[in-house]
């Protein structure tokens, strides 16, 4: 049940200040209608967490502002006063003593407040007890600084710019070096190609007696087919896998090097079937294909397998002695040669050439794994390349004289050169090379 707000009795007239009694109507002394005076107003608004004062639910009276004093003349505005120039009332009427408020209590909002300093002092830092504390994260590594592919001497910068001689270095996969050891191999994406194509894999291993192996692998992509790099990755990866796992078990390696240009095949083969690359979706293009050749050299045997036109040579150190090459390709050149039709020189400056007849992918006509064993007497290097190098130094002899005496010992060094070699030809195509030493001697210390 709802109640009407009632008017708070009044102690004094408001008229001439004579004390009345509970339930008086008029004053007794001057007559004044106590009926028509108005409830004081509540003694305390509340407010909004935003500082407004919320409206009230009824109007209420006027406030009794005092009125300002006049201003000075016509262009000076009246003087502004702030709440606090206003006497207040307690919740009996009674003026409210014009005491100054207690310290660091606020009355009202002051608009003389002193302005504060733009820097605010910060509190010291506690100690903290090292038995508690967490431990530290360890510190980044520092990067090696990258030199310049083509001044070797120059830094390269964070825009992947050479300090030194301001060559744009190229990407992570269109040049790439690696060191094993006595072994190394670089790839580099040539002058002419958008992108690198080839790949290849070093690792090293030791045969059941103990004595080491050393391995690698080169793959060259096909261009004409679709993601032939991806092809020539998988195909290396997969044969380096294969020979780490048989070698140590005692396989022959002959026959681990067969084993694992099929396992590449194998590999290569299953990038045609993946949904991105289905065939139905590119009907016009052959499926990953890429070409393949691999060494294998132990203290007293060297094997090579290859599938396709990238080939390996042999270079003995003594330079006297007659260099090698160790692998017939699988071209329409050779087989040129192979048949009579053509001699090796009128195959070879054929347009027809380079077309080759045997690769790894899934549209091959037949896989047919080539290898190889030999038996140097004497100490060498051997060479496994992409078309990419050869076609600048084709025949062994040719291949012997860039080669550089110290590869033995250097290997890297010697891969740079032959990659240079290539470039400074033209480098019309994506070229990789690994070098080998031979025999494979566990103490043999690697390039400087």
């Amino acid at each position: 049940m709802s109640q009407m707000p009632q008017p708070k009795a009044l102690s004094r007239c408001p008229s001439c200040e004579e004390p009345l009694e509970s339930g008086d109507r008029y004053c007794g002394a001057c007559g004044y209608d106590l009926s028509v005076v108005p409830a004081p107003p509540s003694d305390a608004p509340t407010l909004t967490m935003n500082g407004t004062v919320p409206r009230p639910a009824s109007p209420a009276a006027p406030v009794d502002w005092p009125s300002a004093p006049p201003a000075g003349g016509s262009e000076t505005s009246a003087p502004v006063h702030l709440p606090t120039d206003l006497a207040g009332t307690d919740s009996a009427d009674s003026h409210l003593p014009a005491a100054a408020p207690a310290q660091g209590v606020s009355r009202g909002v002051r608009f003389d407040r002193p302005s504060e300093p733009d820097d605010y002092p910060l509190a010291a830092p506690q100690p903290v007890d090292p038995r508690t504390a967490p431990p530290a994260a360890p510190a980044a590594p520092v990067a090696e600084p990258k030199f310049c592919v083509a001044c070797r001497t120059g830094r390269v910068d964070g825009d992947g710019y050479c300090e030194h001689c301001g060559h744009a270095q190229p990407r992570e996969r269109d040049h790439m070096e690696e060191e094993s050891g006595p072994v190394a191999a670089i790839s580099d994406r040539g002058l002419r190609h958008h992108r690198n194509e080839d790949a290849f894999a070093l690792s090293r291993s030791a045969l059941p007696d103990g004595s080491p192996a050393l391995v690698a692998v080169v793959c060259d992509g096909v261009s004409s087919a679709t993601r032939p790099d991806d092809a020539s990755l998988a195909a290396a990866r997969t044969a380096n896998e294969s020979l780490l796992a048989a070698l140590p078990l005692g396989t022959h390696p002959q026959q681990a090097m067969h084993d694992a240009i099929v396992a590449a095949s194998h590999a290569v083969n299953a990038l045609a079937t993946e949904p991105e690359t289905a065939q139905e979706h590119t009907p016009h293009q052959n499926a990953p294909a890429c070409t393949l050749v691999s060494v294998v050299v132990t203290a007293s045997l060297l094997v090579v397998g290859w599938v396709g036109d990238s080939r390996a040579y042999w270079v003995p150190v003594d330079r006297g002695a007659p260099p090698a090459r160790l692998t017939e390709d699988d071209s329409w050149a050779a087989q040129m040669v192979a048949a009579g039709l053509m001699s090796e020189a009128e195959a070879y400056a054929d347009e027809r050439a380079h077309a080759i007849t045997g690769w790894l992918g899934a549209d091959a006509y037949e896989l047919e794994p080539h290898t190889a064993a030999f038996k140097p007497d004497r100490p060498g290097v051997v060479l496994v390349c992409t078309d990419g190098l050869w076609n600048y130094a084709e025949s062994a002899e040719e291949m012997a004289e860039v080669v550089p005496s110290d590869a033995e010992h250097r290997p890297l060094h010697a891969a740079r050169v032959l990659l240079g070699h290539a470039l400074d030809g033209g480098g019309h195509d994506n070229v990789t090379v690994a070098v080998l030493p031979f025999p494979a001697l566990p103490q043999r210390a690697g390039s400087a």
